[in-house]
C-alpha cells in the first residue's frame, strides 16, 4: 500500500503545469461571466480553488477584475503568479494560500465569488451557506458542479462516484440553491469539449509518467480509471455552471400535499373572488397541465404559507411552453418581497427542468423585473384581446434567440376557460 504522502506527491506531479485542474474552457468562463450581468468597472473577484489560475487570468484581463486567487497548493499559486507577471496582470491578481472552508475575508468583500471545478472540496451545500456572506450587495456566486445527467445512472457510474463524491441531479442542485436563498441568474451545462481540455493533457501526462516513482503507480491507476469512466459513461454525468445571486429572506419550496388547503386560502385572500383558488384546484386535476414540482410556496416566519406561484403546461403554436398563473401573496405580506421571492423560485425550478419559455399575463410594470418582455416581440399572441404590454414572455436559458422559440397562438389548459 502506498503511503499518503507519496500518493499525494505523485498526484500533484501528474497535474503540475497542466492548463486546467478540472473540466472547463475559456468559453465556459466567458459564458458564466456574461450570465452574472452588469458588474462594477473594477469588480472584486474571489477565485476559490483557483489551481494554476486559468479563470483568474481571464477575469483579470477581460473583465478588468481585481482577483484574489485562493488555493491550498502553493505550486499552483506560483504558476499563477508567474503567468500573471508574464501577461502584465500581476497588479490585478493576488495569490493567497488558504482553505476555502476557512476564509479570512469580511462580509461583503467581493462582487463575484468564483469556483470552477473546486466546490467538491467542501460540497455544494456547504459552499452555498459559507460563501454567501462574502458577497457585496448585488454580487453573484459562480460555481460549477458535477451532477447526474441520466435519469437512471448505471451501476458502474454510481459505484465510481459513491467512492469519490455524492452526485445529485441538476434539479436537486437548483432546489438546494433556491432553498439556500439564491436566485438562479443562469445555468450552463458544460460541453464535452470542456472535459477534453482537461483529460487530453492529463492523459498525455499519464502516458509519459514513470510508474516506478513513489506513489505513481497508484496515482496512474486512479487517473486512468477516471478517464475510462468518462469515456464509457460520460453521457450519465457532467459539469454544470451555476450563476447565483442572494435573494431576500423568504424561504421557498415546492408545495406538499399538506399545503393544498393553505394554497387555496392564500389565493382566495389575495384576489377579489375565489376564481384563482378554484383555478389552481382544477389545474391540479389536469395531468396534461399540471407539472409536479412547479407549484411553489413561500413560508412566513412561523412556517405558514405566505405566498404562492404556479407554472403549468400550455402550448404556443402547438409546441410546449409554460404559463405562470396565478401568483398570490397574503395581504399582510404584500410589498414585503414574498411575491418576488416566490416568482423567482418557481422560475428557477422551471429552468432546472430544462424548460425554455414561460408566458405570463400580468402587470407590465412588475414582471419585467424577472426578465419578461412583450410576447408579441417573439411572434407569440393570446387567443383573446389584451393590451400588448400585458402579455409577456421569458426565455429561461438566457439565450434570447427568438428563431429557436415557437411562434403563434397560445393555447391555455381548459381550466383557464379561454
Amino acid at each position: 500500500m502506498t503511503d499518503n504522502a507519496s500518493l499525494n506527491h505523485a498526484f500533484f506531479a501528474l497535474h503540475h503545469r497542466l492548463p486546467r485542474q478540472g473540466p472547463g474552457s475559456d468559453a465556459t468562463t466567458r459564458r458564466l461571466l456574461s450570465l452574472a450581468g452588469a458588474l462594477p468597472e473594477r469588480p472584486r473577484v474571489l477565485d476559490l480553488g483557483c489551481g494554476p489560475g486559468r479563470a483568474a487570468l481571464l477575469l483579470a484581463a477581460e473583465a478588468g477584475a481585481e482577483v484574489t486567487a485562493v488555493d491550498l497548493h502553493e505550486p499552483f499559486l506560483d504558476e499563477l503568479h508567474a503567468a500573471a507577471e508574464a501577461r502584465g496582470l500581476s497588479g490585478s491578481i493576488t495569490t493567497v494560500k488558504a482553505d476555502m472552508a476557512e476564509l479570512p475575508y469580511p462580509d461583503g468583500s467581493f462582487d463575484l465569488v468564483w469556483a470552477e471545478s473546486s466546490v467538491y472540496g467542501i460540497g455544494f451545500d456547504t459552499a452555498l451557506r459559507a460563501w454567501r456572506r462574502l458577497l457585496a450587495p448585488g454580487g453573484a456566486l459562480v460555481l460549477t458542479e458535477c451532477e447526474w445527467t441520466a435519469a437512471e445512472p448505471s451501476a458502474a457510474a454510481r459505484t465510481f462516484w459513491e467512492r469519490h463524491y455524492a452526485l445529485r441531479t441538476g434539479e436537486a442542485n437548483m432546489r438546494a440553491a433556491t432553498g439556500a436563498g439564491y436566485s438562479v441568474l443562469g445555468v450552463h451545462p458544460q460541453p464535452e469539449s470542456d472535459w477534453d481540455e482537461y483529460y487530453g493533457p492529463l492523459g498525455a501526462r499519464a502516458d509519459a509518467a514513470d510508474p516506478s516513482a513513489p506513489g505513481m503507480a497508484e496515482a496512474l491507476a486512479a487517473t486512468r480509471e477516471e478517464i475510462a469512466m468518462r469515456r464509457e459513461h460520460g453521457s450519465e454525468y457532467g459539469y454544470t455552471g451555476y450563476v447565483l445571486r442572494p435573494t431576500d429572506s423568504w424561504p421557498t419550496r415546492p408545495e406538499t400535499a399538506a399545503d393544498v388547503a393553505a394554497v387555496h386560502a392564500v389565493n382566495a385572500a389575495a384576489f377579489e373572488t375565489e376564481a384563482e383558488a378554484d383555478l389552481v384546484d382544477a389545474l391540479r386535476t389536469d395531468p396534461e397541465a399540471w407539472l409536479p414540482g412547479l407549484s411553489y410556496v413561500a413560508e412566513a416566519p412561523d412556517g405558514s404559507v405566505a405566498a404562492y406561484a404556479l407554472i403549468t403546461r400550455c402550448r404556443v403554436g402547438g409546441a410546449p411552453a409554460l404559463a405562470l398563473a396565478p401568483v398570490a401573496t397574503l395581504p399582510e405580506y404584500q410589498r414585503t418581497g414574498a411575491g418576488s421571492a416566490i416568482v423567482r423560485a418557481v422560475l428557477d425550478a422551471a429552468r432546472a427542468r430544462g424548460e425554455r419559455l414561460v408566458l405570463v399575463l400580468g402587470h407590465p410594470s412588475y414582471y419585467p423585473r424577472f426578465g419578461f418582455r412583450p410576447a408579441s416581440g417573439y411572434g407569440i399572441r393570446p387567443g383573446f384581446e389584451v393590451p400588448d404590454e400585458a402579455m409577456m414572455a421569458l426565455v429561461l436559458d438566457g439565450a434570447d434567440d427568438s428563431a429557436r422559440l415557437p411562434r403563434g397562438m397560445i393555447q391555455y389548459p381548459a381550466a383557464f376557460g379561454v
